[in-house]
């Protein structure tokens, strides 16, 4: 069994992660009857959803759109599968996020648990008020960084 993935430390501080688990639902299937590319987005952005909430960060949607995307597809998923998407923010710019995230179907219908994506994507931090990017505020920084043990 694989672990999610892990911070990796910079300065002495590592970053935050988030777990989230969920199941393949009907919508999430196409015509093949596995998950449909698009779903694979729909788990991480609800890990990501699930980091941002368990840091205390308020703002952050709505103000982070997504500016580069990329995901390498590992194996399928089918209707009622429970997934875990797992995100980790690996890298913290000026005025951008990097995270790196994994999507592993668990043990189903004799399959053992296996990766079905992994991949990266970048945020931006642009103020609804703005036209352009912005340093990130620095309460989300701070929230966004773990103690290294």
């Amino acid at each position: 069994m694989s672990r999610p993935p892990s911070p990796e430390p910079v300065d002495g501080a590592a970053f935050a992660r988030a777990v989230h688990r969920s199941r393949v639902e009907w919508m999430d299937t196409d015509a093949g009857g596995h998950h449909h590319n698009t779903s694979i987005v729909r788990f991480v952005e609800a890990a990501e959803a699930t980091l941002i909430r368990e840091r205390g960060i308020t703002g952050y949607f709505g103000a982070a759109p997504r500016v580069r995307y990329e995901v390498d597809f590992a194996s399928p998923l089918w209707f009622g599968q429970e997934v875990t998407a797992t995100v980790a923010v690996e890298r913290i710019g000026t005025s951008s996020l990097t995270f790196r995230f994994e999507v592993w179907g668990e043990a189903f219908d004799g399959h053992p648990r296996r990766l079905a994506a992994s991949g990266r994507y970048v945020t931006v931090h642009v103020p609804r008020a703005g036209r352009g990017s912005a340093p990130w505020p620095a309460a989300w920084l701070d929230a966004l960084k773990v103690e290294a043990a």
